[in-house]
């Protein structure tokens, strides 16, 4: 089979991280990169290849396109989701996947009817200790979950607005929200107090910098999550607690313990981003979707939780995550 034919949707961010493990693939090339800023991007065909454009439209219409990854800030998808698909352009979309569910939803049914490989950009999945941590809680019930996700300040302009970023807990903290359902199971009720404590005097600002979130899932377990950028270090992880056992991810970093049995330790060696990416490349070459670990659909799923956090927010009160699903 020829290289898959791969173009890119945003060239800052986290798409340079793409950008360097797709160049690196033997089975993929870079052969368009988009973005608006046009300095950025024909800085990136430089060092990558491909053309260079600043408009989706004529990108998706000039490009004979394989496969595309989209790394655009949340509020700034439009319609290159659907309109790559019924071209069968496969798609691997990093998180969140957008601030509306009904939209999301709506580009996910589009995504499904084309048959197209998908992904959404949870990369955590692909980690060696969190595959481990599946595979040992298979058999567990998990009665509690704990997360954690503790870093410093974004200066990015459109992260510290509401209305773009949908805040923390949507944007970044989304991750192990992600985990807490890939781990744990469908969480069908929220509750989230949120509030902005240290970072009051930066202009425009009106997202919080301190979370607090509880959930039930459907089994009954609870959970919570804990977020906030108002740290000087970056610190993530997750515990399952059931009975008389506790599975613990610390970073990439993974600690089994058990009652009457010694620990066991693992340590992530792999970069997530690059398994990540090059299993989206692997899936399309074999037509094999159930290498993607994290569908769009999934995505969608994490999504739901977040959102469903922020409207309990805005309400003071406990909100079901099928009040935000049901449309």
């Amino acid at each position: 089979m020829s290289k898959v034919r791969v173009g890119f949707v945003g060239a800052g961010g986290i798409a340079n991280v793409h950008l360097q493990h797709v160049s690196k693939n033997e089975m993929a090339m870079v052969t368009a990169i988009c973005d608006i800023h046009e300095e950025t991007v024909l800085d990136k065909v430089k060092q990558y290849g491909g053309i260079a454009y600043t408009n989706v439209d004529e990108m998706l219409e000039k490009e004979a396109l394989d496969a595309l990854f989209i790394s655009v800030p949340p509020f700034a998808h439009g319609e290159m989701e659907e309109k790559a698909a019924k071209k069968g352009i496969h798609l691997m979309v990093e998180k969140p996947l957008g601030l509306d569910y009904q939209t999301v939803a709506k580009k996910a049914e589009v995504i499904k009817q084309s048959g197209i490989i998908n992904g959404a950009g949870y990369c955590l999945r692909y980690w060696e200790t969190v595959a481990k941590a599946k595979e040992y809680l298979k058999d567990k019930k998990p009665a509690m979950v704990r997360g954690h996700y503790l870093s410093s300040f974004v200066p990015t302009p459109w992260y510290i607005e509401w209305e773009k970023s949908g805040g923390q807990l949507v944007e970044q903290s989304t991750h192990i929200v992600d985990l807490a359902r890939y781990l744990g199971g469908e969480i069908e009720q929220v509750y989230a107090n949120m509030s902005l404590q240290v970072h009051n005097d930066v202009p425009n600002i009106n997202i919080p910098d301190v979370t607090s979130m509880n959930f039930v899932y459907d089994s009954g377990a609870v959970g919570h999550i804990d977020s906030t950028f108002a740290q000087f270090d970056h610190r993530t992880g997750i515990e399952v607690l059931g009975e008389d056992f506790r599975v613990v991810i610390d970073g990439g970093n993974l600690t089994i313990l058990e009652k009457g049995a010694a620990p066991l330790n693992f340590k992530a060696e792999l970069d997530v981003y690059g398994v990540q990416d090059d299993l989206f490349i692997e899936a399309i070459i074999k037509g094999d979707q159930n290498l993607i670990l994290s569908s769009y659909e999934e995505g969608l799923k994490t999504l739901a939780v977040t959102l469903a956090a922020n409207q309990s927010y805005e309400t003071g009160l406990p909100v079901k995550v099928s009040t935000i699903t049901n449309f």
